[in-house]
């Protein structure tokens, strides 16, 4: 059986009952991948090799407990941990990226691309699932308008007409909500950049 044939779930199963080929092929299958990733990430070879070294650490590891359960995902919770170094490097580093606060929030412009590769996509959605907690935050008037204009595509004109308030009103709602949401981000210090 060539490594095409056997699904990284097998893989997974087989390394947690002692086969330490199988991880060799998983890590092989995907390294190229992960290590790209992150090195898009930090721009510095060693401290992308220090990064994928501690992302295979950390997936051992976890194999190692019996804790992995994201049967048939495997690659996308690695680069969800490898994700999750890259900022605990920055952190670390008190290199954060920071949120530009200048021209446009356009978070959600990040959110609706179709054309996406695996890891931009995982970074998106997990972007994307903050965003959703943050904007709780919110007061209950920008939150609403927020969430017609964003999340149910609405026009300032609907909006208007299903809340009872004059476009201006809901136009400077948007606008609070998005300069609020900006307090927030700041606040939770939360990585947008991608």
């Amino acid at each position: 059986m060539n490594n095409v044939e056997i699904t990284d779930a097998v893989l997974v199963r087989e390394y947690m009952h002692g086969s330490e080929p199988a991880l060799s092929k998983l890590i092989t299958r995907h390294q190229h991948r992960i290590y790209s990733f992150i090195f898009s990430k930090v721009f510095d070879r060693d401290v992308a090799e220090d990064i994928f070294q501690d992302t295979f650490i950390k997936v051992i590891n976890t194999l190692k407990k019996g804790k992995y359960n994201e049967e048939g995902k495997f690659l996308p919770w690695v680069m969800r941990i490898a994700h999750n170094l890259v900022i605990d490097h920055f952190r670390r580093n008190k290199r954060m990226p920071k949120f530009d606060n200048s021209g446009d929030f356009n978070i959600f412009s990040v959110l609706s691309d179709s054309d996406l590769n695996v890891e931009t996509q995982i970074i998106k959605d997990q972007i994307e699932n903050d965003v959703k907690e943050l904007i709780k935050e919110l007061p209950e008037d920008q939150l609403e308008v927020l969430t017609m204009r964003i999340y149910k595509d609405m026009s300032f004109k609907e909006i208007s007409e299903r809340t009872g308030v004059s476009i201006n009103t809901a136009l400077g709602r948007m606008r609070y909500a998005l300069i609020n949401l900006r307090k927030i981000i700041e606040k939770h210090n939360l990585v947008l950049t991608n």
